[in-house]
């Protein structure tokens, strides 16, 4: 009788911790997915322009901005309307690498003639080296080649209506077409460059490389089960 009851609470003692287990497993998961999407709210007190077909202008305002993939060495990132009911652009994106990181959101625009919208060259998430370089459409690219007169990223002006489909998925044809389309750099002459000759790579690492991850969320959820499990065994060891 007494090894019944015994077993009867170390498995109700189980249970709870498995489940309290889960939910924090739960919860580490939805802040691990909202980091990964780098999901950014940003106002812009100006209209400002993103890459699109022609020239896509975002009224002054508040938007949403994210990444819908982060796998590879092009990203795919996604601007929305303020409450994410409508969605403006899909954009390739390359990974851009900045010396210092800083705790804000930091958007920088490429230079524009006096009266007309600023257009957007890179987004830098809070904390990260690592953010992402916006590449337009050729003849965009072209034209603020000319007005920076530094090189610009540029894909295929056929590929540009794949901008501004309406795509929530990855596997979807229009994000395929981006991912996979050939990508350069245009100079304020014309001519076409490597992208390696654009790109700048970050700088080699002489310290340790920092953790992928974070070993907390695994150490709390162990040590808060062996601390369930104790409370239910010992007033059945002092009876034993």
């Amino acid at each position: 009788m007494f090894e019944r009851k015994l077993s009867k609470r170390v498995s109700r003692a189980f249970v709870c911790a498995f489940g309290l287990a889960t939910v924090a497993m739960l919860c580490a998961g939805t802040a691990s997915a909202q980091t990964l999407s780098k999901k950014t709210t940003v106002t812009f007190n100006m209209p400002v322009e993103i890459p699109g077909v022609g020239a896509q202008v975002l009224p002054a305002g508040v938007y949403v901005f994210r990444l819908m993939d982060s796998l590879s060495d092009r990203n795919i990132v996604q601007v929305f309307n303020k409450d994410e009911s409508h969605i403006y652009a899909t954009i390739l994106a390359i990974p851009n690498f900045r010396l210092r990181a800083t705790d804000k959101t930091v958007m920088t625009f490429a230079e524009r003639a006096a009266g007309e919208p600023q257009a957007v060259k890179a987004w830098f998430y809070p904390g990260d080296n690592w953010g992402q370089e916006f590449v337009y459409p050729k003849s965009k690219a072209l034209e603020l080649a000319k007005r920076t007169n530094l090189p610009v990223l540029y894909i295929p002006d056929e590929v540009a209506p794949n901008i501004v489909a309406p795509v929530k998925t990855v596997d979807e044809a229009p994000v395929v077409a981006l991912k996979q389309a050939p990508l350069k750099a245009i100079t304020p002459s014309g001519q076409d460059v490597a992208l390696a000759d654009v790109v700048a790579s970050p700088p080699t690492l002489v310290a340790g490389l920092p953790k992928t991850a974070s070993n907390v969320p695994f150490i709390f959820v162990m040590g808060l089960f062996f601390m369930m499990a104790a409370a239910a065994l010992n007033p059945l060891c002092r009876r034993a």
